[in-house]
């Protein structure tokens, strides 16, 4: 059984981070002890049995500090039970059906041996930083389209994973 695992996460505005706090949750009541991370501040994944990474979509690309860690950490997250999980559709497509992942995680998950992949929508609101995102914002085509009760079925399918491995 797997028992520390590590939920890190590449978010620019927060939302890919709350959804990370989600998965880490759903986690812990399966009796795992979780630590959630930003990507960019993980030294090691050498002391976890079971590794999530998670990037917020921006502009059809996974986020910058979520491919880094990835990178970086490529040969010890190969070695461990490893999950991806994206976020970004500004509407309900997310949760309608099965969005594949983006070029660049599609290359990681099969060179590391990813166990599962899922698109959850995205979450953008006023004040979020960046051009894009205020352009976005003023065509109205802001709002948060995540789906918890999703992300949680999901990380639940996670945990039982690990628990039983």
């Amino acid at each position: 059984m797997a028992d520390n695992v590590l939920v890190a996460y590449g978010t620019t505005n927060g939302s890919t981070a709350e959804i990370a706090e989600a998965i880490a949750e759903v986690l812990r009541k399966e009796g795992l002890t979780v630590d959630v991370l930003p990507a960019r501040s993980v030294p090691s994944v050498l002391s976890y049995d079971g590794v999530v990474v998670g990037g917020g979509l921006y502009a059809g690309r996974w986020h910058k500090d979520a491919r880094r860690f990835v990178r970086r950490h490529g040969k010890a997250l190969s070695e461990r039970p490893l999950w991806f999980f994206s976020s970004g559709p500004l509407d309900p497509s997310a949760s309608e059906r099965d969005i594949p992942p983006v070029p660049w995680v599609q290359r990681a998950m099969a060179r590391l041996d990813v166990r599962d992949h899922v698109t959850f929508g995205g979450c953008l609101r006023e004040g979020a930083k960046g051009w894009v995102a205020r352009m976005i914002l003023s065509s109205g085509k802001g709002g948060d389209f995540r789906d918890f009760e999703r992300i949680e079925a999901w990380a639940g399918q996670v945990g039982q994973e690990l628990t039983h491995a």
